[in-house]
């Protein structure tokens, strides 16, 4: 950490809109109190990660991802991001991870889904038989907080809050469920890349064994602490776009080094597939404009995670850093 008289990451209350606005476009990250998220939401989903990783091998291959579907198990060390690794840090390792993937469950009759192929029904494991409704309560306190979040931002810069409201109908926005399992502290691992997020905000509620750095402007990685009862919130690639790179879009990367196993449930907040996310307000000098189709954006995301798929166009960022 960079001495002991403030955290890498601010601390800050959520109604404390220039504190949010200062903390977001300086580090990308915020160490959220006063959040509004009922700590019965976080506390079931931190025991769903435990239960639902203690599936034995075979539960999580009948409901593991398919290219058609990506929905359900991510089996440990499927993401190897060594395409076109030049710009990433450390992409010679699989990550070291298992996930289960979720998304915003469509209803049936929504006429979204004869648009995209994105869209659709969630699939379920038979055990635990109350995750459904544990996600289900989650997913809702969680976009209540994107929500609350948003209205602060459109207040503080003056956006178009409807425009973000309609950005946020039927929205692409998803979770991967995440496990880590131990290292030894002499081997650590490559939990997840380095990488940015394609959102407009993540949230997550950290695990406090640790893992999660940010790299600093100045190149160096610090430990994004969290002081407990606090979510972290950073900034993601739509949102850099839409506030024309006032509030920044930070790489992030897990280590897993401690010998002990790691949990967590990023909530990633991702506008409607016809959402060209382009600059609401006039960028920042020097700020390299650029638009982002997110159905797009999603699709080659969705299609590139497969080992053996690199990416069709090399100007769109699909999480890499420089």
């Amino acid at each position: 950490m960079e001495g002991a008289s403030a955290p890498d990451v601010p601390v800050v209350d959520l109604v404390d809109g220039p504190g949010v606005i200062a903390a977001l476009s300086t580090v990308g990250f915020v160490a959220l109190r006063e959040h509004g998220v009922p700590e019965a939401d976080l506390s079931a989903m931190r025991q769903l990660l435990v239960d639902l990783f203690a599936l034995d091998k075979a539960s999580k291959a009948r409901q593991a991802i398919t290219r058609e579907n990506y929905r359900g198990f991510i089996p440990l060390h499927f993401f190897t991001p060594n395409r076109d690794s030049g710009a990433l840090e450390g992409a010679a390792k699989a990550d070291a991870f298992e996930g289960y993937k979720l998304h915003w469950e469509c209803p049936p009759e929504h006429p979204v889904r004869n648009e995209c192929d994105l869209y659709g029904p969630n699939r379920w494991p038979e055990c635990p038989v109350e995750m459904p409704q544990i996600v289900e309560s989650w997913w809702a306190s969680m976009e209540g907080l994107v929500d609350r979040l948003l209205d602060v931002l459109a207040d503080e810069m003056e956006l178009d809050r409807s425009v973000l409201t309609e950005a946020m109908a039927a929205p692409l926005t998803n979770t991967t469920l995440l496990h880590y399992p131990a290292r030894r502290a002499d081997d650590p691992a490559p939990g997840f890349h380095p990488h940015k997020d394609i959102t407009v905000v993540t949230v997550l509620d950290p695990d406090p064994v640790g893992g999660l750095e940010v790299r600093k402007r100045n190149g160096r990685w610090v430990e994004a602490s969290c002081p407990e009862g606090a979510l972290l919130v950073n900034v993601g690639d739509v949102l850099e776009v839409w506030s024309g790179g006032r509030l920044v879009s930070t790489p992030h990367r897990v280590v897993i080094s401690n010998g002990v196993e790691r949990y967590s449930a990023p909530f990633f907040a991702v506008p409607n597939h016809r959402v060209v996310a382009e600059p609401m307000i006039e960028p920042v000098d020097g700020f390299e404009t650029r638009s982002i189709p997110m159905g797009y954006v999603q699709s080659e995301v969705w299609r590139t995670n497969w080992p053996d798929e690199a990416a069709a166009d090399t100007h769109s960022h699909l999480g890499g850093i420089d």
